[in-house]
C-alpha cells in the first residue's frame, strides 16, 4: 500500500493508519464501509501504556454518577460558527482558534486577537448563569472599517476592532443595562452600551465609557 493510500488519525494519545477507498480500489478491491475500516484501525491499534490506561481510568471515575458539565456555547452571529466551552473549565481556546473565530466577516481575514477577549465572554456567561454567548464583532478589518464609516455608521477612524482588541456581544435574555454594568466593573479598558443595537462594546484600550445606538 502506497503512503497515498493511507489516511493517519490520532486518537487518545496514540496514532493508526486506516487504509483509505483509493487504497482498496487500487488493489482491485470493494471499498469497505467506512465504520468497518475505523473498528479494524482500532483494533490493529497497539494497546495504551499502563500510566496512560491508569489515567483514564481515574478521569472516568470522577465523573461516574455525576451529571455531565454544562456548556458555554459563543456563537459568531456573522458565520453561524460556534465555540463551545465546558461551563466548569477555564481554559481559553488555543490562540489560532480563537483568531479564526472572531475573523473580520467582511474580509475572511483574521488577526491576532486579545486573548483575554475570550476570557470577558466566559466570565459574562458564568455572572449570568446563561449557555449562550452572541458575538456581534470581533476583527474588523481596517478596509472594512473605513466601509463602515463611508457608510455612515457609527464606528471610529481608529477602532480597537481594526487592532484586534475588541468585541462586542449581547447575553440572550439578559439585559444590555445589567450587561453593560457588569463589563464597567472589570475596568479592563473600554466598555460602550447599545442599546438599540441590543448589544455592549469591550476592549482592552483605555478606560473609558460612552453610549451608542
Amino acid at each position: 500500500m502506497t503512503p497515498r493510500g493511507l489516511l493517519v488519525l490520532l486518537s487518545l494519545g496514540f496514532s493508526f493508519a486506516l487504509p483509505t477507498a483509493a487504497a482498496h480500489a487500487q488493489q482491485g478491491a470493494t471499498p469497505p464501509a467506512k465504520k468497518d475500516l475505523t473498528l479494524e484501525a482500532k483494533a490493529a491499534a497497539p494497546p495504551l501504556s499502563p500510566a496512560k490506561a491508569a489515567a483514564w481510568r481515574k478521569r472516568l471515575d470522577r465523573r461516574l454518577g455525576k451529571k455531565p458539565n454544562l456548556a458555554v456555547n459563543i456563537y459568531n452571529k456573522w458565520t453561524h460558527e460556534y465555540l463551545v466551552f465546558d461551563a466548569g473549565d477555564t481554559r481559553k481556546p488555543p490562540a489560532a482558534v480563537a483568531n479564526r473565530f472572531l475573523r473580520c466577516h467582511f474580509t475572511n481575514e483574521p488577526t491576532d486577537m486579545d486573548q483575554r477577549l475570550v476570557s470577558v465572554l466566559l466570565q459574562a456567561a458564568k455572572k449570568f448563569k446563561v449557555r449562550r454567548v452572541d458575538v456581534v464583532s470581533g476583527f474588523r478589518a481596517p478596509k472594512y472599517n473605513l466601509t463602515l464609516r463611508k457608510k455612515g455608521r457609527q464606528v471610529a477612524r481608529n477602532s480597537e476592532h481594526t487592532l484586534g482588541h475588541a468585541v462586542d456581544f449581547r447575553l440572550p435574555g439578559i439585559g444590555i443595562k445589567k450587561l453593560h454594568a457588569w463589563a464597567r466593573t472589570l475596568r479592563l479598558g473600554g466598555v460602550g452600551f447599545y442599546n438599540s443595537s441590543r448589544f455592549i462594546h469591550v476592549d482592552v484600550g483605555r478606560v473609558r465609557y460612552w453610549n451608542g445606538r
